[in-house]
């Protein structure tokens, strides 16, 4: 096995020894159970991702747009974001990973309260695209995994 490809299943299995509840589903999303309100796993997140120098291109707050048309919908944010120096690095591997850049994070409360941060795995979409090899999918899936567990830990 390539030693690149080792270190993910590596850093799932610190963050379930932490106590946080990580799933990858054969879907390519990485789901994260948070210990916090939505509200502050949201917060947590966008200050996560601000504090590592990454731009923040929206907030789609899914609830409130449910409610401008008479709907409603439990808490559903999803929050994109990214960095062209590493965006740029995964579209020189594959052009068309641009369809799945920026880069996404959902955050929602289900019907029991629970929260969940989820991601689209990096070495998926890189998979997904043909560009498996890229030097930059380890460094990608490093961060994400550690913006979900700043954003889901108390």
């Amino acid at each position: 096995m390539n030693s690149k490809y080792l270190f993910q299943p590596l850093l799932i299995l610190a963050i379930l020894l932490a106590g946080t509840t990580v799933s990858s589903a054969a879907d390519g999303v990485i789901r994260v159970k948070s210990n916090n309100s939505f509200q502050v796993t949201r917060e947590k997140l966008l200050t996560a991702l601000k504090a590592k120098g990454m731009t923040v291109f929206a907030v789609v707050d899914h609830a409130r747009g449910a409610k401008s048309v008479g709907l409603d919908l439990r808490p559903t944010t999803v929050v994109i974001f990214g960095n062209p120096k590493v965006g740029t690095r995964l579209m020189q591997c594959a052009q068309s990973e641009g369809i799945d850049l920026p880069m996404k994070a959902l955050i929602m409360q289900d019907k029991k309260g629970d929260v969940c941060l989820s991601y689209n795995d990096p070495a998926w979409l890189a998979a997904r695209h043909g560009a498996k090899d890229c030097g930059i999918v380890p460094k990608m899936s490093k961060a994400l995994a550690n913006f979900a567990r700043v954003a889901t830990s108390k």
